[in-house]
């Protein structure tokens, strides 16, 4: 009996081994010729958005990279300047306003430049099968950061924006009714959606500068 459960290992370990390089093999190839790229300064202004699930929340725990399992079961939490209604609000080095269909952004920054409490993602989610859409928000002792530069050569008035920020998005309740996702994503009751904070993250180039 042992010995034809070894037989069966040594047998199934190959093949699951040969699956996972054809997996790796097919995300690393390049994406098709067209698609956007954020760095690309030619293009203008241009931004892009990701929201990363905790691991406990991903599928197997996390253990495919983000880019596997993207390919995999699709789903990505993300959008830029090449989505649907995407549009720029306010800008400047202490706040950041971008949105597109279902997606809202503000993240705001203190005289000391910790993100405020004012930081909020608004975004539409799959769980357990069901569409939300959730509203997130750092936690008290919010972490993160947002970090602006002048573009070379250009003034305050005429000048360009680039940056970057991350922000942990530790409290989140569905936008419509104002509550946790608790046993509609699968918990038990009291155990809020997500087990632990999302991460917001993102870049930006050439945004112009404005004040609302």
């Amino acid at each position: 009996m042992r010995k034809s459960i070894k037989t069966s290992l040594i047998i199934i370990a190959p093949a699951l081994v040969a699956c996972l390089v054809c997996l790796v093999w097919l995300v690393s190839r390049p994406e098709e010729p067209g698609t956007p790229i954020v760095s690309d300064t030619s293009r203008g202004a241009s931004f892009e958005v990701n929201v990363e699930r905790p691991r406990m929340d991903r599928f197997l725990f996390g253990i495919l990279p983000t880019k596997i399992e993207a390919k995999l079961l699709g789903g990505e939490l993300r959008f830029g300047d090449a989505s649907r209604g995407a549009r720029i609000g306010s800008v400047g080095h202490d706040r950041l306003e971008l949105s597109a269909d279902g997606w809202d952004l503000l993240i705001e920054t203190d005289s000391e430049g910790r993100v405020a409490p004012g930081t909020r993602l608004v975004f539409p989610i799959e769980i357990a099968e069901k569409q939300y859409k959730l509203r997130c928000r750092p936690a008290d002792r919010s972490v993160g950061y947002l970090r602006t530069t002048m573009r070379a050569g250009s003034g305050d008035i005429d000048g360009r924006l680039d940056g970057r920020f991350l922000v942990e998005l530790a409290n989140c309740v569905n936008a419509e009714t104002g509550k946790i996702l608790d046993t509609e994503a699968g918990g038990s009751p009291g155990q809020a959606w997500p087990s632990a904070p999302l991460t917001l993250r993102g870049s930006f180039q050439g945004l112009p500068p404005v004040r609302r």
